[in-house]
C-alpha cells in the first residue's frame, strides 16, 4: 500500500500541477480593472506644462501593411495625401542583426546571431522579431506632439545617410542615426546606439527647437504582439508563456496576458518600471531611466494584434532649447545575470512561478556546476546526485518503511485470505498488525510529499533555463531542450519504475496491483514527449533511488 501512495503522489502533484498551469492560463481570474486614475505627472525641466492636449497611441500601423486603410496612432505632420515609401536599414552587431524602417525607425525583422534555429540550421539564426503574421513582434517607438505642434512618430518618414551600419572590429558602440526636420524648423535625430556584448540598445530622440516658438511632445514606446502560431512538436505537450509582462517598484512582477488586455485596459503611473513582451526563452523590453515617471498602457487591435506602452511627462522646450528623450530596449535571450544589471526585477521575466525562492538557487547551483564540468548533462546528473544526497535521510527513513512494509507482505496477503470481502475487519486487523509490530504505514509518504516542492522547481529551472536551449549531452543526445529523438531515455525511464515497483511490496488488491504495472507504460509515453533534460533528471533519480532502496531493504532483510 505504501508504494502506491508514493508513486501517485509523485504523479499526481506532477500532473496537477500541469492542468492548474494550462487552466489557470485559459480560465483563471482575471482583474476587475487594471485602470487607475490618471493624475498628470509634476513638470521635469523648465518650461514644461501639464495643460497641454496631447493623443495616446492608439493603433499602430504594422509596416508593410496599407497605410490609408488604418487609423494611425499619432498625427502624421505635414499635409501628405499620401505615405511615402520607405527604405530599411541594415545593422550588424556582434550579438544581432536587424533591419530598421526609415518610416518611424521602427525595427521590422530582428536575428539574433548566437541562436541557432535549430542544430540543423546553424547557418539560419533565430528571428525574435518580425513584422509579419504569424508571431508578429515589433517594437515602435516616436514623440506624441502637443496642440498646434508637429513631431515625428512611429508612422513618419526620416532620413538617413546610409543603407548599412556594421559594428566595426576594435569598436565597443554603433550609433545609427535617423534625421527628421518639421517645416517650422523642429529638428529631431532619432539614435539607435549599440554596445558592443551587450543586448541593450540605447534608443534616443534628441530634439532642437528653433521654431521661433514653445515646442512641446512626449515620448511613448510600445511593443506590439501577435498570437503565437502553432507550436513546434517538440513543444507542444508544454506550457511556456507568450503575452506582457509589467514591472513597477511597489507592485513588482505582473504578468498581462492577451486575455487581459482583452478584458480590461491597463492605465497605470510607474516610476522606475519596466515594460516587456515575453516568450519561451527570449524577451523584447522597454526600460527607462529609473527615475523617469511614465504612464502604461495597452490596447488590443484588429488582426490579433495587442499593444503595451509607455509614454513619458510632457516636456516643453523654448526657442533654441534643445532636449534628449532617450530609454533602453532589450530584445535578446533570458540571461539572468545580463538582465538584472540591466533592471530590477527584469530577470524574473524567466517565471519560475510560485517555487522561485526554491528554483533560482537550484538554477544558481546548476550553472556553477557547469562551469566545472563544461556540459549541462553532466551538470543535471551532478545535481540531481547533491539533491538525493540533501535528502538521503529522509529517502532512508521512507525506504525503510517501504523494507519493513515489503516483509508483511505474506501477512497482509493472509489476512485478506481469512477476511475475504469484509474489508472493515481486515483493515482493523492490519492496524492492530502494524501496531504490534511497530510500524508505521504513512512512515513513508511525508519523505515524498517533503520533496515534491523541489522536484517542481528544479522541473521549471530545466523548462524555463535558456542556456539548455540547444546545449548537447552525450551520443544522441544534442539538445537538451527537445524531446529524446530516439526515445532512448523515456524508454530507460520506464524501465528504472519498473525496477523500482519490484523493490516495492506488491499491493494485496488485484486492482491496484494493475494500477501499478500501468504506470511505468504510462509515464514512458508522457515523457516521451518532454525535453530530454528533464527525462535526464528524472532517469537519474530514479537509479539513485533504486540504489539506495535496494541496499537498505537488504540490510533490512538481512537483520530479519
Amino acid at each position: 500500500m505504501d508504494n502506491i501512495r508514493i508513486i501517485l503522489l509523485f504523479s499526481l502533484a506532477f500532473i496537477v500541477m500541469l492542468i492548474w498551469q494550462a487552466w489557470n492560463d485559459e480560465f483563471g481570474p482575471k482583474p476587475q480593472s487594471r485602470t487607475t486614475a490618471i493624475s498628470e505627472p509634476a513638470p521635469t525641466a523648465a518650461g514644461q506644462t501639464g495643460s497641454t492636449a496631447f493623443e495616446v497611441p492608439s493603433a499602430p500601423i504594422n509596416p508593410g501593411t496599407d497605410a490609408t486603410s488604418q487609423t494611425p496612432a499619432v498625427p502624421t505632420p505635414g499635409n501628405q495625401a499620401a505615405v511615402p515609401e520607405s527604405n530599411t536599414v541594415k545593422i550588424v552587431t556582434d550579438l544581432m542583426t536587424l533591419e530598421l524602417d526609415t518610416r518611424g525607425g521602427s525595427i521590422l525583422n530582428l536575428f539574433l546571431n548566437d541562436y541557432p534555429v535549430s542544430l540543423e540550421q546553424q547557418e539560419d539564426k533565430f528571428q525574435l522579431m518580425r513584422y509579419v503574421q504569424p508571431n508578429l513582434f515589433m517594437a515602435q517607438s516616436g514623440l506624441i506632439a502637443g496642440e498646434g505642434n508637429t513631431a515625428p512618430t512611429h508612422e513618419t518618414l526620416f532620413k538617413t545617410t546610409q543603407q548599412e551600419f556594421r559594428l566595426e572590429d576594435g569598436k565597443d558602440t554603433l550609433n545609427v542615426d535617423l534625421f527628421w526636420t518639421d517645416e517650422k524648423g523642429v529638428r529631431v535625430v532619432k539614435r539607435h546606439i549599440f554596445t558592443r556584448g551587450s543586448y541593450l540598445v540605447t534608443v534616443q530622440h534628441l530634439v532642437e527647437n528653433k521654431s521661433g516658438s514653445p515646442w512641446t511632445a512626449r515620448e511613448y514606446r510600445q511593443l506590439m504582439r501577435g498570437e503565437a502560431g502553432e507550436q513546434s512538436t517538440d513543444s507542444q505537450f508544454l506550457y511556456t508563456y507568450t503575452g506582457g509582462a509589467i514591472y513597477s517598484p511597489e507592485e513588482k512582477y505582473d504578468k498581462i496576458s492577451f486575455d487581459d488586455m482583452k478584458e480590461s485596459s491597463l492605465s497605470k503611473d510607474v516610476k522606475g518600471g519596466w515594460i516587456a513582451m515575453l516568450q519561451h526563452y527570449f524577451l523584447g523590453a522597454w526600460v527607462p531611466p529609473p527615475e523617469q515617471i511614465q504612464h502604461f498602457y495597452t490596447n488590443v487591435l484588429p488582426g490579433g494584434r495587442y499593444v503595451l506602452g509607455a509614454y513619458t511627462p510632457p516636456v516643453t522646450l523654448s526657442d533654441e532649447q534643445s532636449h534628449v528623450f532617450s530609454t533602453g530596449f532589450v530584445a535578446g535571450p533570458k540571461l539572468q545575470d545580463e538582465l538584472e544589471a540591466i533592471a530590477p526585477g527584469l530577470e524574473l521575466s524567466v517565471d519560475y512561478g510560485w517555487l522561485t525562492v526554491l528554483a533560482k538557487p537550484i538554477f544558481w547551483l546548476l550553472k556553477k556546476i557547469q562551469s566545472v564540468v563544461i556540459n549541462w548533462g553532466w551538470s543535471i546528473i551532478l545535481l540531481t546526485v547533491m539533491i538525493k544526497l540533501a535528502f538521503f535521510k529522509l529517502s532512508e527513513t521512507s525506504y525503510k518503511s517501504m523494507a519493513n512494509m515489503r516483509k508483511m507482505t505474506p501477512r497482509i496477503q493472509a489476512l485478506k485470505d481469512r477476511y475475504g470481502d469484509d474489508k472493515q475487519r481486515m483493515n482493523q486487523a492490519m492496524m492492530e498488525m502494524y501496531k504490534k509490530e511497530k510500524i508505521n504505514p504513512l512512515g513513508g509518504c511525508l519523505p515524498i510529499v517533503v520533496q515534491i516542492p523541489v522536484f517542481i522547481a528544479l522541473y521549471w529551472v530545466l523548462l524555463e533555463s535558456v542556456e539548455l536551449r540547444q546545449a548537447p549531452f552525450i551520443f544522441w543526445l544534442q539538445d537538451l531542450s527537445i524531446k529524446d529523438p530516439f526515445y532512448v531515455l523515456p524508454l530507460i525511464m520506464g524501465i528504472s519504475m519498473f525496477m523500482q515497483q519490484k523493490l516495492n511490496p506488491a499491493p494485496p488488491d488485484p486492482v491496484q496491483a494493475k494500477i501499478m504495472m500501468s504506470l511505468p507504460f504510462v509515464f514512458t509515453i508522457f515523457f516521451a514527449f518532454f525535453p530530454s533534460g528533464l527525462v535526464l533528471y528524472w532517469v537519474t533519480n530514479n537509479v539513485l533511488s533504486i540504489a539506495q532502496q535496494w541496499y537498505i531493504t537488504r540490510q533490512i532483510e538481512k537483520a530479519a
